[in-house]
């Protein structure tokens, strides 16, 4: 969409969630959603707690949508003080945002040009590669449905036009006015001072992000055809070590990024990654960790596993466990140091650590299997199934 006069085709028959903060450019999307497609339109505003006037804004949010017959949630978010607000509170959004979303429904939100050109300065100047200088998508996967930003080509002169043609009331952020904030220090600060110099600066560095948009695409690719053609992602979703080295460098960075970036991991900085490519050249009896923030990147038997902390464990039930629960004198316990174990169809017992080991099952998880006893005897042990009690 280049302006505000025709509607959006894109949006055309498609369940539609509108992100409102009660700003001018989210009142005026939510004007102009409204207008084209009142009847696929639901909206859903994030009280993030940090203003003094939060309880206010989600009133006003309230009371417009009230007063347009439009289905409205509110979103409480508390956040933990950080020097990193911003990031923190757009995260803990987004993520709520997605767990809100129905099945193939759009979330808009009101992002646009003079957004994206803030976004692209921010990236360059944190010495981001491709992916971060591609900046905000025109629309990417989020949790069951899709985020599409309706506005990225619009000018925030278009927006202003529009709200004071259609004679619109929305709220002011005081935070907005903030120039510790870097986004706030660009917008008020940097960009008009550049816009004496370069003519429509801001349509000219939304255009370098499609260039960087389409840079990033041609880098996915080669990346995706060097894991298919060497064969080095197997079906655990572990890259094999072997494969992977006979590239250049340059080429295995390529990977990892793609790896990484299909698993939604925070892509790691130059330092990291340089980590990740030592760990690749480390002893075959080696079991390094690479961290940052709550990812892992480990070394076994030459296969690098990838770890998201954070996510979810599987809460499923080993079929072991639920066999064995209701009987009586059942028990879970754990592996010991020196213990022996005795697997069906075998005369003697064998150290656990050296069955553990043929199973190639990784050290760290090892500690975490349930070992299920009855009466004091072993009956099975996950992922290795039966066995007779032993030492």
């Amino acid at each position: 969409m280049e302006n505000l006069k025709t509607k959006d085709s894109y949006l055309e028959g498609k369940k539609i969630a509108l992100g409102l903060s009660g700003g001018i450019d989210s009142v005026v999307l939510l004007h102009f959603l409204h207008q084209h497609y009142p009847s696929q339109l639901r909206v859903i505003h994030c009280n993030h707690h940090l203003s003094e006037h939060c309880d206010e804004w989600h009133l006003f949010c309230q009371n417009l949508c009230k007063s347009l017959d439009i289905a409205y949630t509110s979103i409480d978010l508390y956040l933990e003080k950080s020097s990193n607000i911003e990031e923190n509170a757009r995260k803990k959004r987004y993520y709520s945002l997605s767990c809100d979303l129905q099945e193939n429904e759009v979330l808009c939100t009101a992002h646009h040009q003079n957004d994206q050109a803030e976004t692209l300065l921010l990236q360059l100047f944190r010495g981001s590669g491709v992916a971060g200088l591609a900046s905000m998508p025109k629309q990417k996967p989020l949790g069951k449905g899709i985020h599409y930003r309706p506005l990225l080509e619009i000018d925030k002169s278009q927006i202003l036009a529009y709200a004071k043609r259609h004679k619109l009331s929305w709220v002011e952020d005081e935070s907005n006015k903030d120039v510790n904030f870097r986004r706030n220090f660009l917008r008020l600060e940097v960009i008009p001072q550049l816009s004496k110099v370069y003519k429509n600066l801001t349509k000219t560095l939304s255009r370098s992000t499609k260039h960087q948009a389409e840079a990033l695409k041609l880098t996915r690719e080669l990346a995706m055809i060097d894991l298919k053609s060497a064969d080095i992602v197997n079906n655990q979703g572990r890259i094999q070590i072997k494969p992977l080295i006979k590239f250049e460098t340059h080429r295995i960075k390529n990977i990892l990024r793609y790896q990484l970036n299909a698993l939604q991991f925070l892509a790691p900085s130059d330092k990291v990654m340089h980590q990740i490519i030592d760990l690749l050249h480390a002893k075959d009896d080696a079991n390094p960790l690479i961290q940052w923030q709550e990812f892992e990147i480990r070394r076994y038997q030459s296969q690098l596993y990838f770890i998201n902390n954070n996510q979810p464990k599987d809460l499923k039930k080993c079929p072991f466990q639920a066999e064995f629960e209701k009987m009586p004198n059942f028990s879970i316990r754990y592996k010991v140091e020196a213990q022996r174990i005795k697997l069906p169809g075998k005369t003697h017992s064998q150290s656990l650590k050296k069955v553990l080991q043929e199973a190639r099952i990784p050290p760290w998880e090892r500690g975490l299997l349930k070992m299920y006893y009855i009466d004091n005897e072993l009956q099975a042990m996950q992922q290795l199934g039966r066995m007779e009690h032993a030492d």
